[in-house]
């Protein structure tokens, strides 16, 4: 049977044509671990679940890979606010890789009880710190990126296609009125590394060529996606409103 699927990019259907006819290989942003999962957080993980086995179905071999956000998504979905981590941690007297496992545990759990087939790979952002840093490295040696007080950014000057699976006009947008713009040389632009304000304040952070810090949101699924899947795969799910703010980056 041939499939057919809604592309993001293009904003059509089109034929599935996968990258190699013997392995799909999926990547699906997984939860940020601070808390209960809800119902509506679940629906995507459905999602990704009734998609895999229609590929079963159709006698694909599927490599999925699924990461846990346990650093570096901070409260505004942006480049400000506090780590959902670290804040979970404070309100519930409990360390932060306590908060992360515990948290994890429960979306598991949901997940088996939803008969939901596990991911064949799954991976913690904070194991791939490494992996992580490497990859901001490569941006740098490429020109791609600027230091700035409060972390490394990427320069969306570089990338000409930058916003076109969002479809955000960027001559729209108005730099500062949602975040404050604390140096970034453009409004679209967004932190690869962030700086500890205090270093050994938080509870999770690491050294860098840059400074003691912790990773972006963006640089996680990146770096743990190519690491598992390569630079190009098949696949990639997520929730919808993280299209503009995750997934263009």
């Amino acid at each position: 049977m041939k499939l057919r699927f809604f592309n993001t990019m293009s904003r059509t259907k089109e034929d599935f044509i996968p990258i190699d006819k013997n392995e799909i290989t999926y990547y699906s942003c997984g939860p940020t671990v601070y808390w209960t999962p809800h119902v509506g957080n679940l629906r995507a993980y459905v999602f990704t679940d009734i998609l895999k086995r229609v590929l079963l179905y159709n006698k694909y071999k599927v490599k999925h890979c699924m990461n846990y956000t346990d650093v570096g998504h901070l409260t505004s979905d942006a480049d400000t606010g506090e780590d959902k981590i670290e804040k979970a941690a404070k309100k519930e007297n409990k360390t932060a890789i306590e908060i992360s496992e515990h948290y994890t545990m429960e979306f598991n759990r949901d997940c088996k009880k939803l008969n939901i087939i596990p991911p064949t790979i799954t991976c913690k952002a904070t194991e791939y710190i490494q992996e992580q840093i490497e990859l901001i490295e490569k941006l740098e040696k490429k020109g791609f990126t600027y230091k700035t007080d409060d972390g490394i950014y990427f320069d969306s000057s570089k990338f000409p296609d930058y916003g076109k699976l969002g479809r955000i006009n960027i001559d729209e947008l108005s730099p500062g009125k949602r975040t404050c713009m604390r140096g970034k040389k453009h409004k679209t632009d967004f932190a690869l590394w962030k700086f500890s304000e205090k270093p050994g304040v938080r509870q999770q952070e690491w050294k860098s060529p840059w400074g003691t810090g912790f990773p972006g949101w963006h640089t996680e699924c990146c770096a743990m996606s190519i690491k598992h899947l390569g630079e190009q795969f098949d696949i990639h799910t997520g929730g919808e409103d993280h299209i503009q703010v995750h997934h263009t980056k």
